[in-house]
């Protein structure tokens, strides 16, 4: 494993072999959460995790910054690492930031994308509540903590609570700019399946997810499946929005397979 604090983002990076996998994570987590995955994957090509600014070993900046950055940083990372072909792996929101690394790069250097239980058909009427509650200083740790307790309720499974106990480091700034970023990107692009639509060609699209775990979820997905032959949707025997920390081999396989299955 080779660790590194570059001038763009601090990255964990194993492997060898193109495309390169590189898992972004979300919002006030850090790259931590794809330890396994990343060992997983890395035994049949290189896998590269990242720590957005402020978060895990990337420094902190004093200005504000954007999903815009996060993509300009990341860029700028796969450069300095002679990352020619690259699928991105981006777990809940850091979807908009590998939707923007197909446009900028184009189809040749990301020929797909995986998501991780992400909201692609679109965000329900509480969450877009919640984004709104973490941006006023007057409701942000509440609307933190029923995330939080949404997230490990009942579930005894000690890597996912300390991952999201280590989310609570961060403060109103961070917790505020996570609210107004997602916000803004489902504003701009509606859901992200109809974002993916709109890219020409739309790009090889892989979702892996465990909650919600309604069957009206996965049978809309499904049809759009069947419509759109370019996405392709599992859904995981996980009990959390983080199932990388239950089902990692698992993941890791499916994956290597989605991968290894491109042109």
């Amino acid at each position: 494993m080779t660790s590194t604090a570059t001038t763009s983002l601090a990255a964990t990076d194993r492997g060898a072999g193109e495309p390169a996998l590189v898992f972004l994570p979300g919002w006030c987590g850090d790259r931590t959460v794809f330890d396994e995955l990343v060992v997983g994957t890395s035994e049949r090509r290189r896998a590269l995790s990242v720590d957005w600014p402020g978060h895990g070993d990337t420094p902190s900046t004093t200005r504000d910054f954007t999903t815009a950055d996060l993509v300009d940083r990341t860029l700028d990372l796969l450069e300095q690492a002679g990352v020619q072909r690259v699928v991105p792996v981006a777990l809940s929101h850091a979807g908009w930031v590998a939707l923007e690394l197909r446009r900028r790069l184009g189809s040749e250097r990301v020929p797909a994308l995986v998501l991780l239980d992400w909201m692609v058909l679109g965000p329900p009427p509480p969450f877009l509540d919640a984004l709104e509650g973490l941006q006023r200083p007057e409701s942000w740790e509440q609307t933190r903590a029923a995330l939080f307790d949404m997230w490990t309720r009942s579930l005894d499974i000690p890597p996912l609570v300390d991952y999201v106990a280590g989310m609570g480091a961060h403060g109103f700034d961070m917790w505020a700019r996570a609210g107004r970023e997602i916000a803004s990107s489902f504003r701009t692009e509606g859901s992200p399946l109809e974002a993916l639509g709109r890219l020409d060609p739309p790009p090889r699209t892989l979702h892996l997810y465990a909650q919600p775990g309604d069957a009206e979820v996965l049978t809309a997905q499904q049809e759009f499946a069947a419509a759109h032959p370019w996405f392709e949707v599992r859904r995981l025997d996980a009990r959390s929005h983080f199932p990388m920390f239950e089902v990692p081999e698992e993941m890791s396989v499916l994956v290597e397979q989605f991968v290894a299955s491109l042109p």
